[in-house]
């Protein structure tokens, strides 16, 4: 069984302006009523990178900031992550907070395309069968062809297939995510990467979809040639201005890391 986790009770308080707030029954609320609480929380290089190479999986976070980030999925309803997470890393998208074992988070994949390999033996489907986290939901396009016993395999260990029209670049919109993900009761979604989903989110087509963000910054320089965050460059007037930018700052250290919590 995996190592239960602790996140201290001052650093939680710290945190608690930038999370969904949980309503008298436990269940996260928004006034909205339209889409869930997002948000956009990454692990980062002094040089802005995500990871070496598209693929490579990349440990940036040290023991206190790992527990801030299943400090944070304990307090979502479900955890987002692209098909690219799921093929380089074979996560098991759950909470290893202690005392969260009831209220897991439930793991929402992005794969558009079917390309996520996914079986019986995946770690998020043998922990949601452990009972130690739950089974996903997988968005995938109308067209997409799935790989025989792909949706067998999520729907045996109690998740699901949603299929969502895309553009013609084969990519959803961010708002038929958050709207699908509301219709199946889904009040608040931590988004957690890859490179290419964060770098959506911060276009400013999609800046009022968000939240909250919080990003842990590692003490380290990963050099060039890595999976960077970076959205794309806005122009108005003929002149560049920057993509984004947080407010209502906080800069919290976590052990070698800090974490940057803003809104934008």
């Amino acid at each position: 069984m995996s190592e239960q986790l602790t996140f201290p009770e001052p650093d939680a308080r710290k945190l608690t302006p930038y999370l969904p707030p949980p309503n008298p029954a436990g269940t996260q609320t928004r006034a909205q009523g339209s889409r869930p609480f997002v948000t956009l929380t990454f692990a980062t290089s002094l040089d802005s990178s995500l990871s070496l190479a598209p693929g490579v999986r990349t440990r940036l976070s040290g023991p206190e900031s790992k527990a801030m980030t299943h400090y944070l999925r304990s307090r979502h309803d479900a955890i987002c992550v692209g098909v690219g997470t799921a093929v380089a890393d074979d996560p098991a998208l759950n909470c290893r907070i202690a005392g969260c074992e009831g209220q897991q988070p439930r793991p929402i994949v992005l794969d558009p395309h079917g390309r996520w390999a996914v079986s019986a033996e995946s770690k998020v489907l043998e922990t949601a069968r452990a009972a130690r986290g739950k089974a996903p939901f997988v968005i995938t396009a109308e067209e997409a062809t799935l790989s025989a016993g792909y949706a067998d395999a999520v729907e045996d260990a109690g998740g699901k297939i949603i299929r969502l029209g895309t553009d013609g670049e084969g990519r959803f919109a961010w708002r038929d995510v958050l709207g699908a993900l509301w219709t199946e009761g889904i009040r608040s979604v931590m988004v957690e990467g890859g490179g290419g989903v964060i770098n959506e989110l911060l276009d400013p087509a999609n800046h009022e979809l968000i939240d909250s963000v919080i990003v842990t910054i590692a003490p380290t320089w990963l050099g060039k040639g890595g999976v960077v965050v970076s959205p794309e460059r806005v122009h108005e007037g003929g002149n560049a201005i920057p993509a984004a930018r947080l407010s209502d700052v906080l800069w919290h250290p976590l052990g070698e890391d800090v974490v940057l919590c803003g809104r934008l």
